[in-house]
């Protein structure tokens, strides 16, 4: 199962990035590159949030550029969690299962073992507020797996959280994106992320996506506008 961006174009105001390139499926992929340089921008065209000025988006050959986000085989988890206050941890989980929340009682068992697997066994009747801000990534995280897509998006999801902390929740992101088989797609402005989780990575700079290169060699022998960008 192959991403492919097809000689697509993507704008913002005076901003422009292009991008021609593929992405095979199982991978984990860092996109890497200065703010502003249009990662979180190429996310959301593959998410369906934006639409390209030019090209396509294929998904193993399937052209998905017009679908509805809702349609696509991706989720994407966002920093800010996406938790509704006024639900429980298990009925925001449960969200990933069914939106209207009439789950069954094997499907309630589904959300629990989801929880449990994300170390939060016990704490489906508290409300997110009630939680710590890794506790709540956990219950994003625990959503995302129920959605059960083979595409995993993540913007920037721990940017928030310490080093002990964030390494954790990449060392889980990397254990449920492997038992299901899934691709990976990560943006962040950290390399060190990028080596933690990541064995490719899509340079995106100075208005183009590039083809993904292996993520230690790039950062072992990064091109000029990388290099400036990480002071090296």
């Amino acid at each position: 199962m192959t991403i492919t961006f097809d000689n697509v174009t993507l704008s913002h105001g005076p901003f422009s990035l292009a991008a021609d390139l593929s992405i095979e499926e199982g991978h984990r992929i860092a996109l890497l590159g200065p703010s502003g340089g249009g990662k979180s921008t190429l996310l959301s065209a593959l998410a369906g949030f934006k639409a390209p000025d030019a090209g396509r988006i294929l998904w193993n050959g399937a052209d998905i550029t017009n679908e509805h986000p809702a349609k696509r085989p991706v989720t994407l988890l966002f920093q800010d969690h996406n938790l509704f206050p006024h639900l429980t941890v298990a009925q925001n989980i449960g969200l990933g299962i069914r939106p209207n929340l009439h789950l069954s009682a094997s499907e309630w068992q589904i959300v629990e073992d989801a929880l449990s697997r994300v170390g939060l066994k016990g704490q489906g009747t508290k409300r997110p507020a009630q939680l710590s801000g890794g506790q709540q990534q956990r219950v994003a995280i625990a959503r995302a797996l129920l959605r059960d897509k083979p595409i995993l998006l993540l913007d920037e999801p721990f940017a928030a959280l310490g080093p002990a902390l964030k390494h954790e929740m990449l060392d889980l992101v990397a254990e449920i994106v492997q038992s299901a088989k899934a691709t990976l797609i990560m943006v962040t402005h950290q390399p060190e992320d990028a080596l933690w989780i990541t064995d490719q990575t899509v340079l995106v700079a100075e208005g183009v996506a590039h083809t993904p290169q292996d993520t230690k060699d790039l950062l072992e022998n990064p091109p000029d506008v990388l290099r400036a960008y990480l002071g090296t």
